[in-house]
């Protein structure tokens, strides 16, 4: 079975509703990044941080997911699909999705300030100041904050090498190391693109300037077909 690889953004998301962060009216416009997404912010506010990936995980619970992450699990139906997500939402399992990577963490899990690996599921609920793991650490957002590492990018890139295809939604390509995995697919893999926005790739890509809504039913469709020749 042939191995389709995706990469999502925020643009998958927006379309259910979530905030991004980068828009022109999107979250950092309302809050300053270093306050409330980079370890230096959070020891010098945790109750703010707190707070912030509280009030994410609030609206989380108000929203389902939209076409684009359904139309993406009809793939699994002809391929070995996997999807390498930037979003820390849960809306691609929520569509059924079976294999879900996730480069910069989950809202619906906590972890040990001491203990990266000490992680628990908190599904929708608030982290609370003296909420402690079973280590008796303060429990922190199970986020990738700037200027921390990504434990996932090496699975990543490994799945890249692996695509028959390759299909980004949804994401600016800007932000890196995520924008870098595009570089592991092999030269000869066909890839996607499904974006409302111009996106510049230093790559032969196949473009569709439309919402996640209708551009990837679009893509899914062409590759549902070449897997029936």
């Amino acid at each position: 079975m042939k191995k389709v690889v995706i990469l999502t953004g925020a643009g998958i998301s927006a379309e259910s509703g979530i905030s991004t962060f980068r828009d022109s009216d999107g979250l950092w416009e309302q809050y300053r990044v270093e306050d409330v997404a980079t370890p230096e912010g959070y020891r010098a506010n945790p109750e703010l941080v707190l707070d912030f990936y509280n009030q994410r995980r609030r609206q989380l619970a108000t929203v389902e997911p939209n076409e684009g992450h359904r139309q993406l699990v009809r793939l699994e139906q002809k391929y070995d699909v996997h999807i390498i997500t930037q979003n820390v939402d849960n809306l691609h399992e929520r569509a059924g999705s079976s294999n879900v990577l996730h480069l910069h963490g989950e809202l619906t899990k906590a972890r040990s300030e001491r203990n990266p690996d000490l992680i628990i599921e908190i599904g929708t609920r608030d982290i609370l100041m003296g909420d402690k793991a079973s280590d008796g650490a303060q429990l922190r957002p199970h986020i990738v904050w700037f200027g921390e590492a990504v434990p996932n990018i090496e699975p990543a890139a490994a799945l890249c090498e692996q695509a028959d295809f390759f299909i980004v939604v949804g994401t600016s390509m800007n932000v890196y190391p995520a924008a870098g995995l595009i570089h592991y697919v092999p030269r000869q893999t066909p890839c996607y693109l499904v974006d409302p926005k111009a996106v510049a790739v230093q790559r032969s890509i196949q473009v569709v300037q439309e919402k996640a809504g209708t551009g990837v039913k679009k893509v899914v469709d062409e590759l549902m077909a070449l897997a029936d020749v």
